[in-house]
């Protein structure tokens, strides 16, 4: 069968079951990474699969199929796999839409030189998860883990579209990372990379909305708290991180109407937007968390 078919997924092999790559026909709506490189990228088989073996000992099998004539024309199509994961690769030396970096790039949380560097980028690597793993957050896991594979050969920021936000390559890179760096990916805090933290000023609204976004791909709802000013983003970006780690626990959930408390002296009820708060809407399950005093908390 040839790398375009098995690209598509037509026939169903599992991950890398017979030595070759094939994607999983019966995922409709890949996860998907976007990485920006500042240079036409020069990527090709042997490279990616040293790259990929030397990242993990779970990569030690990996395997990369690349079309070599779509890669003359300096198009990128072809794919990556280890276990259970496969990861569709299309890229091209041009640069991504204006439109979908700004929105990534600017409520992200890292130097402005790396921002101005990534806004100028001159080529880009999609990635799109097709492979066999149930879990949606472990594909998030294997996604950057591949980003931080391209991290090793000259990229520069990854995107999350899906959440507006992006990161330093280089952080998924496994350089700086202390131990295995499989179990860094998975502790990597969601609101940098596989959910994203936004700043609303809205028209004619006092203060300024906190929110997430993407955090339904992984099965948890979006969040959202309407706070003083943006001095209070770090106050909202731990509180949003420490409910999704609670959420993340066995048997977790929230239901409108809980309340919960985050500090010492912190506590908030869950509601659903108002209809003042369409701003808020944008088709997934989102939690509004208001403050409240500690008398008012759920007994």
């Amino acid at each position: 069968m040839s790398l375009f078919s098995r690209f598509l997924g037509r026939r169903k092999i599992g991950g890398v079951a017979g030595r070759m790559l094939v994607a999983n026909p019966d995922l409709t709506s890949p996860l998907s990474l976007q990485v920006l490189f500042a240079e036409p990228y020069r990527l090709d088989a042997d490279r990616l699969v040293r790259a990929l073996k030397s990242y993990h000992a779970s990569m030690s099998e990996a395997r990369c199929e690349i079309d070599a004539e779509l890669g003359q024309e300096g198009t990128l199509l072809g794919m990556i796999g280890w276990g259970q994961h496969v990861v569709r690769l299309v890229g091209f030396n041009a640069p991504m839409p204006v439109a979908a970096v700004e929105t990534c790039v600017a409520p992200s949380h890292y130097p402005k030189e790396l921002k101005d560097r990534a806004r100028a980028h001159r080529a880009h690597v999609i990635l799109y998860y097709a492979g066999y793993e149930a879990s949606p957050f472990d594909r998030y896991v294997a996604l950057a883990a591949a980003a931080g594979v391209l991290g090793r050969l000259g990229a520069l920021v990854v995107l999350n579209e899906s959440a507006r936000t992006s990161c330093p390559v280089a952080v998924l890179a496994g350089a700086d990372a202390e131990g295995d760096v499989m179990e860094f990916l998975r502790a990597f805090p969601l609101l940098l990379l596989y959910c994203g933290f936004v700043k609303l000023d809205v028209e004619g609204v006092a203060g300024v909305w906190m929110r997430t976004f993407g955090a339904p791909l992984i099965e948890l709802p979006d969040l959202a708290a309407h706070a003083r000013g943006h001095e209070e983003g770090q106050r909202y970006f731990d509180m949003f991180e420490n409910i999704f780690g609670y959420l993340r626990g066995p048997g977790s959930r929230l239901a409108l109407g809980d309340t919960m408390q985050i500090g010492e002296q912190d506590y908030v009820r869950f509601r659903a937007p108002s209809k003042d708060e369409d701003f808020l809407a944008d088709g997934g399950e989102l939690l509004v968390a208001d403050s409240i005093g500690a008398q008012d908390i759920n007994r």
